[in-house]
C-alpha cells in the first residue's frame, strides 16, 4: 500500500501545482486581483474564445483529477 500512497501523493503534487499553472493562464474579466498584477493590459496573444474553451476544459479536468487524488488518498489511509 506505500507504494500507492506514494504514487497518489505524487499526482497530488504535480496535479496541484499544474492547476495553479492553468488557474493563472486564464484571461481576468475585469477588476480584482487580475488587473493589478497586470492582467489589464490588452493583448491580442490568446484572445481566442476557442483557446478559452479549451483552456477551460484542460483545467477542469486537472481539477476533477486533483479530486479524484484527494479521495483516493482518504480511501488509502482509512483501509489501509
Amino acid at each position: 500500500m506505500d507504494a500507492v500512497r506514494v504514487a497518489l501523493q505524487v499526482v497530488l503534487i504535480v496535479s496541484g501545482l499544474f492547476l495553479v499553472m492553468l488557474i493563472l493562464m486564464h484571461k481576468g474579466k475585469g477588476g480584482g486581483l487580475s488587473d493589478m498584477f497586470g492582467g489589464g493590459v490588452s493583448s491580442s496573444l490568446g484572445g481566442s474564445s476557442i483557446a478559452e474553451r479549451n483552456l477551460n476544459r484542460i483545467t477542469v479536468g486537472v481539477g476533477v483529477l486533483w479530486f479524484a487524488t484527494i479521495v483516493g488518498l482518504g480511501l488509502v489511509e482509512r483501509f489501509a
